[in-house]
């Protein structure tokens, strides 16, 4: 049986399909083991990839690499838009002191650790090096799906393009200076650094030029046209990119930061390629995850090799989260930037994993040494990619910034009910309607309502709460008290946008999140008059109460099983 039998045959529309279905099931597990989205793709990338199951080969990978790239020039122009000239002049002066914390405390704990275990200063300073780089799409896109915002979300957005930037500079003049002290440079030290200049400036020429053109654009044309204007001149630029070997990172981030200086429809354009972007973005990181190779450092039969790595992987992440923290200590920063924002920039993927292959091309003369540094890199890219996203999850969840309706899973209806409704729909279709014959004229709320209702007590703190609605499927919820008397609603939708703040679990209970019952329903009341009564309010249950004192809750009547009843086709 050949290793890749998952995929011998397989055209690329399939390994496309069985990727985003992958992709599709491992997200909903992944949002029910609270995992960042992010997470799960990888996940079912490095199981479907060549290290695992083989059922997406290198040569798929390699077909389907330009989609993976044209999904991080979307999302580097995305995270461009968001600075605008006000916002960064007000930005800038509490970024830079924080990015010099954590990327000078990163680069010399690293460079002098490596240095230590290596025994050459080269490995040191060019491990320091890359372990500036954090990866800019994982980090803005588990941002984005938790919509957070506050400090730590903002000052992260800014610290990952500044990072990347500082990496790939630094990075490049400590490879030439390496080259030169081993006289293996092939061109004179001004070419070199000629052509590093050379290609930065024309990154920002391309996105400056880009923006300017998109920009303008957007401004004639109809914004039906603007999808279609946006894509091709993301492709255009990412393909002139390629053709100069310029780094695609700082002409996105350009063209993003001058559309959102020179146009007012920054956001609408943002708002335009959204869709787009998260579907390109989940191809990117399955493919991203099937290129994970954990087994790498272990190949070489070299223990040295696994020692090296775990200490990059510690001395990095001590760096990052103690760089900030002192930085911030010192500039009398926020409690959640000092303890949350260093866990934030743990992930690391593309720009070191690019850096880290110029490193170990054979014509640079690094021989064993750009090896080692290319197998290290690979191999902790799989630890920082799988963590990296859990630890930014966890920081803006501590920091207070992402709202409730993020923080928490929350469904509005179960299998069994939408296995029921579709059923019904085609039972309805081929004439056969369930509900024929039911007149709701003869039907009350006693005949309809659900008597076993799960209750919140007045006691349950806030934590409660949110385990109460994760398990619901309704978003309407009554508070009783010990007697089992309806003392109030909680409204899913009244406080589905508060920012969920970990702190509320001590002090938040049911009772302060409760809302008067206004609307109430009687075991003898008709059906049309709990039908009028749910035109009257927006909540998707009304609860049914006695008649007699103390009042208890009895039953609930469910917004749906009105509307079959009341809102179905005339078949009469």
């Amino acid at each position: 049986m050949p290793e890749n039998w998952l995929s011998e045959h397989w055209p690329t529309a399939m390994t496309l399909g069985v990727l985003l279905a992958a992709a599709l099931v491992g997200g909903l597990v992944g949002q029910m083991l609270r995992l960042p989205r992010v997470v799960a793709y990888l996940l079912i990338g490095l199981l479907l990839g060549p290290q695992v199951l083989n059922a997406v080969t290198t040569e798929a990978l390699h077909t389907l690499e330009t989609v993976g790239k044209f999904a991080i020039s979307l999302v580097l122009f995305n995270m461009g838009c968001r600075f605008t000239v006000p916002h960064f002049r007000r930005l800038m002066p509490r970024v830079l002191y924080l990015s010099a914390g954590e990327l000078v405390l990163t680069f010399v704990l690293v460079a002098v650790g490596l240095f230590m275990l290596c025994r050459s200063w080269q490995a040191g300073v060019l491990f320091g090096a890359l372990a500036l780089a954090t990866a800019p799409a994982t980090t803005i896109l588990v941002l984005k799906e938790y919509e957070s915002e506050g400090p730590v979300t903002e000052y992260a957005t800014a610290l990952v393009a500044m990072n990347n930037l500082v990496a790939v500079v630094v990075f490049e003049l400590l490879f030439l200076l390496v080259q030169f002290t081993d006289g293996e440079m092939r061109h004179s030290i001004g070419s070199a650094l000629g052509q590093l200049g050379g290609g930065l400036f024309g990154s920002v020429m391309l996105g400056l030029v880009g923006g300017l053109v998109v920009s303008y654009a957007c401004g004639l044309l109809s914004p039906r046209h603007w999808l279609v204007l946006l894509v091709a001149a993301t492709t255009l630029i990412l393909g002139l990119c390629e053709k100069f070997e310029f780094p695609y990172l700082l002409a996105f981030l350009t063209m993003g930061v001058t559309v959102a200086n020179a146009s007012d429809s920054a956001s609408e354009m943002e708002a335009e390629l959204d869709r787009l972007t998260g579907l390109l973005c989940v191809v990117f990181f399955v493919l991203h995850g099937a290129e994970l190779d954990f087994k790498s450092v272990f190949a070489e039969d070299d223990a040295t090799l696994v020692y090296i790595a775990l200490a990059y992987i510690v001395l990095r992440g001590a760096g990052k989260c103690f760089g900030v923290h002192i930085a911030a200590r010192l500039h009398h920063n926020v409690p959640q930037v000092r303890r949350w924002l260093g866990a934030a920039m743990l992930s690391q993927a593309g720009a070191a994993l690019a850096l880290s292959s110029i490193a170990a091309d054979p014509e640079t003369g690094l021989g064993d040494l750009g090896r080692q540094l290319q197998i290290i890199i690979v191999s902790t890219v799989v630890v920082f990619e799988l963590v990296g996203p859990i630890m930014i999850r966890q920081a803006v969840l501590q920091s207070g910034e992402v709202p409730l309706f993020r923080a928490i899973r929350h469904r509005t209806t179960t299998p069994m009910e939408e296995l029921r409704r579709v059923a019904r729909r085609l039972l309805t279709v081929v004439g056969r309607d369930p509900r024929r014959g039911r007149s709701p004229e003869r039907l009350n709320v006693g005949q309809l309502m659900f008597r076993n209702v799960k209750t919140v007590p007045t006691s349950a703190m806030f934590n409660d709460v949110v385990d109460f609605i994760e398990a619901s499927a309704d978003s309407t919820y009554p508070v009783v008290d010990p007697g089992g008397s309806l003392v109030g609603v909680i409204r899913y939708p009244d406080i589905r946008d508060a920012m969920f703040n970990p702190e509320m679990a001590k002090i938040v209970s049911a009772v302060d999140l409760a809302s008067p019952t206004q609307i109430v329903l009687y075991a003898d009341d008709s059906a049309e008059h709990a039908w009028a009564q749910f035109r009257e309010c927006h909540d998707d249950c009304i609860f049914v109460i006695t008649h007699e004192e103390p009042v208890q809750l009895v039953g609930l009547v469910k917004r749906r099983d009105l509307m079959g009843l009341f809102a179905r086709p005339n078949d009469r």
